[in-house]
């Protein structure tokens, strides 16, 4: 689905332009030109693609082609005259926002619907208590889990959670900062209470220090320059997987900027997240998206001889623009399975990870890779945790076959007040926009309104349903494997039965990080948290059947 190209921050791809430029945003005349300083507006870009011919093969002939190198980049002037004076790049969203006012302004929408810090664990949510604690116990999230809410706040609420850094990063204005209007920089609402210590570690009551550089890549990109590419170590690069958290969150403002899904240069879409476009590139082509015979062509582009790398679309697919996000990867150190030990650290790759693939196909991935999470509290056992794989789950789905994306049902085409049509960026439930998504004329327009909600609640009651049942016989099971141990049963049972656990784990704990209740997919939900239903039915067999013949031969 063709969407209106939302300009974006221009980048400087060239030798280390590594400073963040703090200028305000510029003014704009009434065509939406940039207004900007003679000594920058007088740098004629020949002179800047003698040196980055590259950006000259993005930019010569596209939308943007007439934006000169000032619009976004200061001391340039001074950068021509001297090399090592390094220009300062833009990051910001008002940077794109003069010129594209309604994007911009959409974007900072605030969903009065979905309130802040709402834990999923919450009675009337997806993962009523006591179940969430006991499944999850041994992991950061039990601390915080809340459920997502409007895109400005990503990186706010990212360093606002009790899981992430402890409870250091707090509001400066008590509960304010949840309806700050507009777009929302981080450091504008917060600061950290602890700011004589770089240790990243848990400062308040039942709060984790979870958090690390890797997690980051997808709240915002601001580092985009300072990190190479899958975020390995290199001497250009401020910032890697290893880096200190605490400082590295310090250089960071902006959510979601806007040149993740849009070129500066060639103004035309395309991904930027490493993990995804290493997973594109996998020589296995073991993807969703290799086996799609339907899946939009991708040209990866490097700069600096590698350092980074960028993934133009030949046109806008935004379950590969979502999916930089909206899907399922692996961001922090972890287990070994086959030694048990919690022995890969954050300069092994692993720790920057795409698999790209189904909830099928998640536990042989993994298994393949090497790596689980964490060690669950009670069994002893290892399993995984998952992200939010929205992008995997809606894949093959019955609105994907018909062709609807992402952006059909969330970032509709929408009119402002003077008539004028543009993509909104307030990336929201399709509720907040039925007459432009579900009842549009190429989707179901003999729905009313109020039967669209119906329909879109049943599915989700049904699959609520289907995971409140996987969640309970996941609890049984873990009982059962306490019991076991107890009751003095072998290792290899156990660790039989807690293979088990590993099985029915992946398949509910998939759509506890899913946003959408199953709705995206719900005949892959059904399936699946129906056979985790049964895979715990196995488990708790193994250790029955053990402690059975235990007793029968005493």
């Amino acid at each position: 689905m063709k969407r209106t190209v939302l300009v974006m921050i221009a980048l400087l791809a060239g030798a280390g332009a590594y400073l963040i430029s703090g200028t305000a945003l510029a003014d704009r005349d009434s065509q939406g030109k940039t207004a900007t300083a003679k000594s920058e507006s007088s740098v004629k870009e020949e002179k800047c693609f003698e040196c980055h011919d590259e950006i000259k093969e993005l930019k010569t002939g596209g939308k943007h082609a007439k934006i000169g190198c000032g619009s976004c980049h200061s001391g340039t002037a001074e950068h021509l005259a001297d090399s090592d004076r390094k220009p300062s790049t833009r990051f910001d969203l008002e940077a794109c926002g003069g010129c594209h006012k309604d994007q911009y302004e959409s974007f900072g929408t605030l969903n009065y619907k979905k309130p802040a810090r709402v834990e999923k664990s919450l009675l009337t949510e997806r993962s009523p208590n006591p179940f969430w604690d006991k499944l999850m116990m041994g992991h950061g999230f039990t601390k915080e889990h809340a459920a997502p809410r409007s895109h400005k706040f990503m990186l706010v609420d990212h360093l606002i959670v009790d899981r992430a850094y402890g409870g250091r990063f707090q509001s400066k204005t008590g509960w304010s900062y949840v309806a700050v209007p507009g777009v929302t920089k981080a450091w504008d609402v917060l600061d950290d209470r602890y700011p004589e210590s770089k240790e990243h570690k848990a400062f308040l009551p039942e709060s984790a220090a979870a958090a690390n550089p890797t997690c980051l890549q997808c709240k915002t990109q601001d580092q985009i320059l300072k990190w190479k590419y899958m975020g390995d170590k290199d001497p250009k690069a401020k910032w890697d997987r290893t880096s200190n958290v605490v400082e590295f969150v310090k250089d960071l403002s902006n959510s979601m900027n806007c040149f993740m899904c849009h070129d500066p240069h060639a103004a035309k879409p395309r991904i930027v997240r490493d993990g995804l476009i290493q997973a594109l590139t996998r020589p296995e082509k073991d993807t969703l998206w290799h086996k799609d015979p339907k899946a939009t062509k991708i040209d990866v582009k490097e700069f600096r001889g590698g350092f980074r790398k960028i993934a133009l679309l030949e046109k806008y697919d935004s379950k590969l623009q979502c999916g930089q996000c909206h899907v399922e990867y692996n961001c922090n150190p972890g287990y070994d399975p086959k030694t048990g030990e919690y022995s890969i650290k954050a300069n092994d790759q692993r720790t920057n990870h795409f698999p790209f693939k189904d909830v099928f196909q998640i536990y042989d991935h993994y298994n393949a890779l090497g790596f689980r999470d964490f060690k669950h509290g009670l069994t002893g056992g290892l399993l995984w945790k998952a992200q939010h794989p929205e992008a995997e789950t809606f894949w093959n789905s019955r609105h994907d076959r018909v062709g609807a994306g992402c952006s059909s049902c969330h970032m509709p085409k929408v009119k402002n007040a003077q008539g004028k049509v543009y993509t909104s960026h307030w990336q929201t439930s399709p509720r907040n926009y039925l007459p432009e998504t579900c009842l549009s004329a190429n989707c179901h327009p003999k729905l009313t309104p109020e039967q669209a909600i119906y329909e879109i609640d049943s599915v989700k009651s049904f699959i609520k349903g289907k995971m409140r049942k996987s969640e309970f016989w996941l609890s049984m099971l873990i009982d059962k494997i306490v019991e076991g141990k107890k009751a003095g049963l072998d290792a290899e049972t156990i660790k039989q039965a807690q293979e088990q656990h590993q099985k029915a784990h992946v398949l509910w704990e998939w759509w506890t990080a899913e946003n959408s209740d199953g709705f995206h997919n719900p005949e892959a939900a059904r399936q699946s948290l129906t056979i985790s239903v049964e895979e715990s039915k196995k488990g708790i067999k193994i250790i029955a059947d053990a402690m059975e013949k235990k007793t029968a031969a005493k």
